[in-house]
């Protein structure tokens, strides 16, 4: 689940010159698995209500109460599968880090690892999509669009001992690089990997996106599970060994020049409504 303030994939806010984000707001969810469903909505500033604790787009909400955030989902799917997506999520961290990282020398764009460990309740209206687990909760701010900077990038979230790693590796259109390794444990505490494992490749995505993810030496990472494919871009459950440790987290790869051509717009167009004008019932 995502809650975008300017929707970074939108056509709509990309053919808009990007000029207005609060304008072009989003709660996007996936659901994975039989009878999965893929929501997200670009809705005009009508839609948007925020307080210091709140943040609300149309009919869904988040709400942080001091201790956990809660996330109220109110949704209609893209095609092919149109129907409501409802229900409510809560995330609670056991810890927030006050770790903010800089993806560019400049700090146009910045990656806050709020809680990377925490733990989750999801309760959907529909068979199945009822469960508690592991959970991760983070942001990302910028003030360029992400393909004046990057052409290509991956992101990694492992659970590992009493913590978590996250790797973010990134190919700057400048043509520096990013290598950001970092272990997080429960109680906030971060600690950078001065000698993370080795980037190593994976089997591309069914769409032929470039994957890659960190691995000891000599070990594969694989995909276990198929999340979400587009022909930009690429979430999976991948399997990988990281000091010696197997582990499976969710893997991310974006391929930004790709998401550059015009031609993807008027597809995405499609599974990203745009719905400019609402009305709250206060």
């Amino acid at each position: 689940m995502i809650a975008f303030i300017g929707s970074v994939f939108s056509p709509w806010y990309r053919w808009s010159g990007r000029r207005d984000p609060d304008n072009h707001v989003c709660i996007n969810v996936a659901t994975y698995g039989p009878g999965g469903r893929f929501t997200m909505t670009d809705r005009g500033r009508s839609a948007l209500r925020q307080t210091e604790d709140s943040f609300t787009v149309g009919p869904s909400s988040l709400h942080w109460d001091g201790n956990a955030l809660r996330i109220d989902i109110d949704e209609i799917s893209a095609p092919p599968v149109i129907s409501r997506v409802r229900g409510t999520i809560t995330l609670t961290p056991r810890a927030v880090t006050t770790v903010e990282l800089p993806l560019t020398p400049d700090g146009a764009h910045i990656w806050r690892p709020f809680a990377p460990v925490s733990d989750i309740q999801v309760d959907l209206d529909a068979p199945g999509w009822t469960w508690s687990g592991h959970g991760y909760f983070d942001a990302n701010f910028g003030t360029r669009a992400l393909e004046d900077d990057f052409s290509f990038w991956t992101w990694g979230r492992y659970p590992v001992g009493q913590g978590s790693t996250c790797f973010y590796d990134a190919s700057r259109l400048d043509g520096t690089t990013l290598a950001a390794a970092i272990r997080f444990d429960d109680a906030g505490g971060a600690q950078v990997m001065r000698d993370p494992p080795t980037l190593t490749p994976m089997r591309r995505s069914l769409w032929a996106v470039k994957r890659e993810t960190r691995a000891d030496a000599g070990h594969k990472p694989r995909q276990v599970s198929p999340m979400l494919e587009a022909p930009f871009y690429s979430r999976s459950m991948v399997r990988t060994q990281i000091d010696g440790e197997q582990t499976t987290g969710v893997h991310e790869a974006l391929d930004l020049r790709r998401f550059c051509s015009p031609l993807l717009k008027p597809m995405l167009a499609v599974r990203v409504p745009r719905r400019p004008r609402w009305r709250f019932a206060d």
